[in-house]
């Protein structure tokens, strides 16, 4: 299938194979246009959810009757975890949250995770990236696939800048070092990445415009 990353609220997931064996699905949900993202391992059957963001119902749809073991929650914003209490009940799936953004979470957080740990999906492993600024625990999640890195980014890095600082100019520098060194300076122009909302973008794409981004200060 010809994946675009175009998803919109009430419509199909999009899905595309990253690596061997391992299928995605970005699905659209709630008022905020968020992006929920699920991994599924076909050889083990297990699945990660990126983001219980909204609409339960359309979540566990999305998950079927395969295992849920995990959900990871990028950031402490709400809009990010709305379905999480009911997808966590349905589905028994361990939770996953940087030690910084757990405490607004509606469920503790069962599996605490920070910069430079490993979550295993089957033979897959991703990377948690600790991208500062938009919150205090903002995480990515990087999968190093054969043909190209993978890049999870919650509301840390989009299309045209990085997330939100609210003009806070110490958090922006924050932001934009953490980006500029954890992630522009270290992965290929090939990589993938894909935000918490909207479309998804290549790091090849946005680098020339980083020191633009620095310049306007957002």
């Amino acid at each position: 299938m010809s994946y675009t990353g175009d998803v919109t609220v009430g419509g199909p997931a999009d899905t595309r194979e990253i690596a061997p064996g391992l299928v995605l699905r970005k699905l659209a949900v709630g008022p905020y246009d968020n992006n929920a993202y699920l991994l599924h391992d076909q050889e083990s059957g297990d699945q990660i959810l990126i983001d219980a963001a909204a609409e339960p119902a359309r979540l566990l749809e999305l998950v079927g009757d395969r295992p849920l073991s995990r959900v990871v929650t990028t950031h402490r914003h709400q809009d990010h975890w709305q379905a999480l209490e009911d997808v966590v009940r349905e589905t028994g799936a361990a939770t996953l949250a940087h030690p910084h953004d757990a405490e607004p979470l509606p469920v503790p957080v069962t599996a605490p995770v920070e910069h430079g740990d490993t979550i295993s999906l089957g033979s897959h492993t991703l990377e948690v990236i600790h991208l500062r600024g938009h919150t205090p625990g903002s995480i990515a999640l990087l999968l190093q696939a054969p043909d190209r890195p993978h890049l999870f980014t919650g509301d840390s890095l989009f299309p045209g800048g990085v997330g939100n600082t609210w003009g806070d100019a110490a958090l922006f520098e924050q932001l934009l070092t953490d980006v500029t060194e954890r992630v522009f300076d270290r992965l290929p122009d090939n990589t993938w990445f894909y935000p918490g909302h909207g479309g998804d973008s290549t790091l090849g794409k946005e680098r020339p415009a980083v020191p633009s981004w620095r310049e306007r200060g957002w």
